[in-house]
C-alpha cells in the first residue's frame, strides 16, 4: 500500500474503485459478479465500466475532434461488442442493433467510439482468435463505416442495416428459426394449476419473491407503470395485465447484483392475447455522470426526474425500433426501468465467427448502427435541426479522417493493454478462488 503522502499505485486505485463500486452488493452477488469478471480481460472490461469513465473523464484528446455542444448526442454509455444483438418481436419485426441503455447519457460522440473500439481489441483476440494487427484493421473498418454513414447526409430512419450479407444473414436466420415467444415461454415458464402459465422458479436464473414484494410490484405495475407508456408507431398504447412475478438472478456482468424482476403478462387490448415477459431492472446513475464535470456533458442530463425517466428517454431516443413496453416504476426509493424481454434476444457469438473477413463485415455493420443511433440521439435533442450533428462532425474532422482513425486505434490498443494489467491486479487480489458462475 502507498505510504503517507504517496500517490497510490494504479493497481491500488483500481482495487479500491472496484471495492467501492460493489460494496453494497450482497456477498453472493459480489461473488458471482467477480467470478464472471475473472473469466477474461474482456469480461473484466464489461464489469468495470466505472473504471473506463474515470480514466477518460479528463482525456484532452476528446477536444481534437469534438468536445463541443454540437458534437454531443445520446450515448449508449457502455458501448461494447456484446451490447449489439438481435432484438424485437413479431409485431415490429426482428432486428440487429443496440439493446442496452442502462448507462446512456448525453455526451460527446467519441466516447462511444473509444469504448466500443477498446472492446473490439479485447474481443477480437479473446473470442474471435484474431491477431492484434487484424484487430486494428477491424477497428479501422468500424470507424470508417461510422464516418461514411454520417457523411451520407441521411436521417436516421433512412439508414438500414443489411441482414442478407454474411455473417448477419446466417445469424439472423438462426435467431428466427430457433427463438420466439413459444420457446421463450418454454424456457422461463410452466403451466399453472389454473391453466395460466407461471414462472418456473426452479430454473436457475429465477427465484421467488415474498408476498410483500409481490404485492408492491403488482401495485406498481398496475397503477404506476401504465402511466409511463407512450403510443407506438401505429398509435397504439400497450395495456399488459400481470400474471406472475419472479426475481431474476445472476443476470449480466456490470449490472449483476442490481435488483431485477420479471413480470409475466398478457396484452389486454388490440386483439392480442399473447404472453410476454417484462424485465423490471433497478436503474442507477450512469458512471460517466459521476466523474464528468458540467463542461463535458449536456444539460439535458439534468432534466430527468429520476433514473427510470432517463432510461426510458434514452431507449426511445436511441433505438431505431423502440420497445412499445418501455416505461418505469418505483419501489421505495429505487427507480426501475420496465421493458419487454425480447423473445428473439441474442448476442452475436463472436467466438464462432469464421475469421477476419466475417469479423470485418460484422464490424462495418456495427459502425453503421452506432452512427444511425447517434443521429437519432442528436435529432431527439434537436428535432428542428437533425442534420447539425453529422455536419458538425464532418467539419471537425475535415481532411483528417486517417488521423482520426489512427487516434481511435491507438486508444483502443493502449486501453486494452491497460485493461489487461488491471485484470491481472484484480485476479491477484479480488478474484474468487471458486470462479464458477453461470453464463
Amino acid at each position: 500500500m502507498a505510504g503517507h503522502g504517496e500517490r497510490p499505485s494504479r493497481e491500488e486505485r483500481v482495487i479500491d474503485a472496484i471495492d467501492v463500486q460493489n460494496r453494497d452488493l450482497r456477498d453472493i452477488d459480489r461473488h458471482r459478479k467477480y467470478a464472471k469478471m475473472a473469466r477474461s480481460p474482456y469480461r473484466f472490461f464489461r464489469g468495470t465500466n466505472h473504471l473506463f469513465w474515470a480514466d477518460v473523464a479528463h482525456d484532452w484528446r476528446i477536444d481534437l475532434y469534438g468536445g463541443a455542444p454540437d458534437t454531443r448526442t445520446w450515448l449508449q454509455g457502455d458501448a461494447h461488442v456484446h451490447n449489439h444483438g438481435a432484438y424485437g418481436d413479431d409485431r415490429q419485426g426482428v432486428h440487429f442493433g443496440m439493446d442496452d441503455f442502462d448507462d446512456a447519457f448525453v455526451g460527446d460522440y467519441q466516447y462511444d467510439l473509444w469504448r466500443h473500439a477498446a472492446s473490439m481489441m479485447l474481443d477480437a483476440e479473446e473470442n474471435a482468435g484474431l491477431p492484434r494487427d487484424k484487430a486494428r484493421r477491424a477497428i479501422r473498418h468500424f470507424v470508417t463505416s461510422y464516418l461514411d454513414t454520417l457523411a451520407e447526409g441521411r436521417l436516421a430512419e433512412e439508414i438500414h442495416v443489411a441482414y442478407e450479407d454474411p455473417p448477419l444473414d446466417h445469424f439472423m436466420a438462426k435467431v428466427l428459426k430457433k427463438r420466439g415467444v413459444n420457446r421463450q415461454l418454454d424456457k422461463w415458464t410452466v403451466p399453472g394449476d389454473d391453466g395460466e402459465r407461471v414462472f418456473d422458479t426452479e430454473y436457475r436464473k429465477l427465484g421467488g419473491v415474498s408476498a410483500a414484494e409481490r404485492a408492491q410490484l403488482h401495485k406498481a405495475m398496475t397503477e404506476q407503470y401504465p402511466t409511463t407508456l407512450v403510443a407506438d408507431a401505429d398509435g397504439l398504447r400497450r395495456e399488459p395485465r400481470v400474471v406472475d412475478i419472479a426475481r431474476r438472478i445472476d443476470a449480466g456482468t456490470g449490472s449483476l447484483g442490481a435488483d431485477r424482476f420479471y413480470a409475466l403478462a398478457r396484452e389486454q387490448a388490440h386483439d392480442a392475447d399473447d404472453y410476454l415477459i417484462l424485465d423490471i431492472k433497478q436503474q442507477t446513475e450512469p458512471p460517466a455522470l459521476a466523474v464528468f464535470d458540467e463542461a463535458r456533458v449536456h444539460n439535458r442530463n439534468e432534466e430527468f426526474e429520476h433514473e427510470g425517466d432517463r432510461h426510458a428517454a434514452a431507449a426511445r431516443a436511441l433505438s431505431q425500433h423502440p420497445d412499445a413496453y418501455i416505461g418505469w416504476l418505483s419501489l421505495g426509493d429505487a427507480w426501475f426501468s420496465v421493458k419487454r424481454r425480447s423473445p428473439y434476444k441474442k448476442d452475436f457469438p463472436t467466438h464462432k465467427i469464421g475469421g477476419f473477413k466475417a469479423y470485418r463485415n460484422l464490424t462495418r455493420q456495427r459502425g453503421r448502427i452506432l452512427a444511425r443511433e447517434h443521429l437519432r440521439g442528436a435529432a431527439y435533442l434537436e428535432p428542428d435541426n437533425p442534420a447539425r450533428f453529422a455536419r458538425t462532425i464532418g467539419e471537425r474532422i475535415g481532411t483528417e479522417r486517417e488521423t482520426f482513425k489512427r487516434l481511435i486505434v491507438e486508444f483502443a490498443e493502449t486501453y486494452a493493454e491497460r485493461t489487461r494489467h488491471d485484470y491481472a491486479a484484480f485476479m491477484a487480489q479480488r478474484a474468487p478462488s471458486d470462479q464458477t458462475a453461470s453464463a
